[in-house]
């Protein structure tokens, strides 16, 4: 193996080259060796996705102090053009792309026109302003409020407290490098009479934006007279600024174009070959996951080409406004694009102007001014919504569920992991978040194969159980950001009055629940001040002295921990306690997503991840069968449900305790974190389906049910989930309080012969059973579909 062999071999397997190993990149000719190499460096950490932003292009000012040779887009002052774009310009601009379905406004423009010709100076003085950048953060800002699009900006050389200023009014910044050599500074060269292209002062620009956390966009500019080796070294000087801030979120790498009219009009511009072989470079110097980008107007004729050299985004697409920067190069139609992109192998994803992982982090990288609408646009991976459904809400199912209207079989890189959990071995971390990253194709894949894997471990039998829900107060002491149900002085003010009830009430409620032919009450409630140990044992006692056959299934985790700090008690001895009061089984709540970094702000005074782990550990020891539950859309992420399903699967090997996983997917509508900005709106319906689907695959075989909630999900939802690894309908519930105070509006109560027919109209057998997944009697069953006691007087 040659010395290039090797280095290409380490490389694509995920090592970074060090500086003289890049630099020695420069004498390689082998094009496809380098390329074979990128191509796979880039599908390590970015898969089949190429992305691509719509954009509307906003050119503010013309007008620039810079010189550039090759530049078309910089115009002297003209008596019949104005000097900037007028505000009411900008905004019919801004609605043009919005109604086209824009996300990103894309504010280009000279740089510091006003240093050098007075019309700009005099423009600005009757704008308002005196600055070309003060005018941009206005403008930037008008069109945030006005179209709710996100704006990115491109204004060139920057100082700190400019960076900062635009940093509240836009969602990213950018300005390309273009090159790291002062010898194309000197005359003769491009850059010469234009001093914001001192790479010095550029790169001065870009390490100041990675100080202030500015998701940043830069990039080279190839074939204005550098060589080989200069290209190297400006990538390598942007990777040392970006291994000290971590703020670049793409590398641009941009072809010289020779324009008319301009002093480079003769010179001619790179060549195909010499494009792929810089991109390829730039894919191999980087991390695997940088988002390596290439305008796809500037080769429309080589698109394919592009993606087999390691790019993996194709930069802002406008279908309202040309490219003002080429204008001679018009955008492709998106629809051209997305056959290229599919001809390479790969899907076209539509992203915002801020990359997915920087949005995921929003909380350090975007200003509050904006971080609450681009959380409300973003999916748990900080991708784009792709529907407007939410759970809890009424109406039609988006888009994705036509995804599973015929089966498909996983390949590509979801084929191995898709293998591995039909034979029961544990994923990784990363194989899990892979499956829940799966879209169209792959995401009917998943889906496929999880149901696949539902027939094969419960067949064609769906279940439900019918029971009664009992909350018996909803006071509680902690703070749950989530939680829209707890009331009283020591929570959040939410809609609602306080209630306890008392043990006769609680009692009575049993009893009626069993005339109608339950086989459960369910019964959790706030962590009221006054409760202890023993308020928990005499709701048991209370119960089964009022029903003696009735199943408790009550308190969760944090109840048991509450229960035994105030009697001081370890929580084994509780749990037996607890059992011989009446207890039969525990639900799985309070979960919420088992990881520390998500409870930190989601529920920072409960219970940790390790302790809710322990109380489990500790009740099927105790002899108690549990649920597992996980809350999720809020401000977690795929990594964290990864996270989430090892831990459950690694305790349910342990132990075996768990009968069912039963996903609840955040209800938004009156929770305080999300009416305080602060969370996404739930799952998109994509993300809902997959956790069921990707459960079932990620605890096979050692948690056999999956359960769906109606309340969450509705009618139809439920449907899709049944068809995507679930087997269960969960509870009829009677009365339902804790989603119903969230704001969701699917009732309170569904009917066994409801129940029924929904798992009739998709084909499967329907079966009741109880807590334990056994058969009910026949005069449970034959009671369950009786009017009620109402129903009857009437």
């Amino acid at each position: 193996m040659s010395e290039l062999d090797g280095l290409l071999a380490d490389v694509s397997a995920g090592r970074t080259p060090a500086p003289e190993e890049a630099l020695r990149l420069a004498d390689t000719a082998d094009l496809a060796s380098l390329m074979r190499a990128a191509a796979q460096r880039r599908d390590s950490a970015h898969g089949e996705a190429v992305s691509y932003s719509r954009k509307v292009f906003i050119p503010l000012t013309q007008l620039c102090r810079d010189v550039c040779h090759y530049c078309t887009f910089a115009q002297a002052p003209r008596e019949d053009a104005p000097a900037y774009l007028s505000r009411a310009a900008v905004l019919k601009i801004a609605r043009a792309g919005r109604a086209a379905g824009c996300k990103e406004a894309l504010f280009t423009l000279g740089d510091k026109p006003e240093l050098r010709y007075r019309a700009a100076r005099e423009a600005l003085d009757r704008l308002g302003h005196a600055t070309t950048l003060s005018y941009l953060a206005e403008v930037a800002r008008l069109v945030f409020e006005e179209t709710g699009l996100l704006p990115h900006v491109n204004p060139g050389v920057l100082d700190a407290a400019d960076l900062a200023a635009l940093r509240k009014v836009s969602i990213s910044q950018g300005a390309m490098l273009e090159s790291a050599s002062p010898r194309l500074c000197e005359r003769g060269g491009p850059h010469f009479g234009s001093p914001d292209k001192d790479p010095a002062v550029r790169l001065a620009t870009i390490r100041m934006a990675g100080e202030q956390r500015v998701p940043f966009t830069t990039g080279i500019l190839i074939g204005i007279g550098e060589t080989r080796r200069e290209r190297i070294e400006a990538l390598l000087a942007l990777r040392d600024l970006h291994e000290t801030h971590g703020h670049i979120q793409e590398i641009i790498v941009q072809n010289f174009r020779p324009k008319p009219g301009t002093r480079m009009a003769e010179v001619a511009p790179p060549s195909i070959e010499e494009h792929l072989w810089t991109i390829a470079v730039a894919r191999l110097i980087f991390p695997a996951v940088m988002n390596i980008q290439a305008p796809p107007n500037l080769n429309p004729g080589a698109l394919n080409k592009l993606v087999e050299a390691g790019i993996n985004d194709w930069g802002g697409v406008s279908p309202v406004t040309p490219d003002h920067v080429n204008p001679e190069a018009p955008w492709p139609h998106l629809r051209v694009l997305e056959r290229a992109t599919r001809a390479a192998g790969k899907q076209l994803v539509d992203r915002l102007a801020i990359y997915p992982s920087y949005a995921r982090a929003s909380r350090d990288w975007v200003d509050p001014a904006l971080r609450t609408a681009l959380l409300q646009r973003i999916d748990a991976d900080g991708w784009p919504r792709t529907d407007d459904w939410s759970p809890g809400t009424n109406g039609a199912l988006p888009p994705d569920a036509q995804h599973l209207a015929r089966p498909a079989v996983a390949s590509g890189s979801i084929a191995p992991i898709v293998e591995r959990a039909a034979a029961g071995r544990t994923l990784a971390e990363g194989d899990i978040v892979h499956l829940f990253q799966a879209r169209r194709d792959e995401f009917a894949a998943v889906c496929t194969a999880a149901d696949a894997l539902r027939r094969e471990t419960c067949g064609e039998v769906v279940s439900y159980v019918v029971t009664r829900n009992i909350n018996y107060t909803n006071i509680c002491s902690f703070k749950c950001q989530f939680c829209a149900f707890s009331k009283g002085k020591m929570s959040e003010n939410l809609r609602g009055r306080p209630y306890n009830l008392s043990l006769d009430e609680v009692a009575a409620r049993a009893q009626e629940a069993w005339e109608r032919g339950a086989t459960e009450v369910c019964m959790q409630g706030g962590i009221h001040p006054d409760f202890s140990g023993k308020t928990y044992l005499d709701i048991c006692r209370a119960v089964r002295a009022a029903v003696p056959g009735m199943h408790v299934h009550a308190f969760s985790p944090l109840e048991v921990h509450h229960g035994a700090a105030t009697l001081g008690l370890p929580v084994g001895e509780f749990l037996v306690r607890l059992k011989e009061a009446g207890l039969g089984t525990l639900p799985g709540t309070a979960a919420e997503v088992l990881d520390d970094e998500v409870r930190a702000v989601l529920c920072p005074d409960k219970i940790n991840t390790a302790r809710w782990l322990d109380v489990m550990r500790a009740a099927h020891t105790a002899g108690f069968k549990t649920t597992a539950t996980i809350m999720y859309g809020h401000v977690d992420g795929y990594v964290h449900w990864a996270r989430h399903l090892l831990r459950l699967r690694n305790l349910q090997a342990e132990t075996g305790g768990f009968t069912e996983f039963v996903p609840l997917p955040f209800v938004h509508m009156e929770a305080p974190i999300y009416l305080k900005g602060r969370a996404r709106r739930g799952p998109t319906f994509r993300e809902a389906v997959l956790m069921h689907a990707v459960a079932r695959l990620a605890l096979n075989p050692l948690i056999p049910n999956v359960q769906t909630s109606w309340v969450k999900m509705g009618p139809e939802g439920v449907k899709v989930c049944l068809r995507a690894g679930a087997n269960d309908l969960g509870g009829t519930l009677m009365e339902e309080t804790i989603t119903r105070a969230a704001g969701a509006v699917h009732g309170q109560e569904m009917m066994p012969m409801m129940m029924e027919d929904i798992i009739r109209a998709i084909g499967r057998v329907p079966r009741q059973r109880n807590t334990l997944y056994r058969d009910v009697t026949a005069e449970r069953y034959r009671t369950s579909f009786m009017p009620a006691a109402g129903e009857r007087r009437a």
